[in-house]
């Protein structure tokens, strides 16, 4: 026990023996045994303290991660606002044009085929 042996421990107790008397002794030890108690409880304490402080510690983290999270997505919720925003029937006015000349240019090609296969085949 703190790097006592047996003979140094009995030494002492003959010294507290000597100079306390036998009366004050066992008040002596009842004071050091209440004191030793209150070590071992502050520093319970102190441990139980700093791993909630770990605890709190993570969390905070964690909620940084959480933060960053949902400002990504409130941006990426603006552009997409930003864009539903714009004029929808813009955009339907222009797939539906794109839709209107797709099949031109498509008879187009065909008819510039067959003019091709006219000239081979000389009818």
């Amino acid at each position: 026990m703190f790097g006592m042996g047996f003979t140094e421990i009995l030494m002492i107790a003959v010294v507290a023996i000597i100079f306390l008397g036998p009366e004050k002794l066992p008040q002596f030890l009842i004071d050091i045994a209440k004191f030793f108690k209150s070590i071992k409880r502050a520093v319970n304490d102190a441990k139980v303290q700093l791993e909630q402080e770990v605890k709190i510690t993570e969390l905070k983290e964690e909620a940084d991660e959480y933060k960053k999270k949902f400002k990504s997505v409130a941006e990426e919720m603006g552009t997409i606002t930003a864009e539903l925003e714009e004029d929808p029937l813009a955009e339907v006015e222009e797939i539906k044009s794109v839709m209107k000349e797709q099949p031109k240019r498509e008879v187009v090609k065909f008819k510039k085929k067959i003019d091709e296969d006219k000239d081979k085949v000389d009818v």
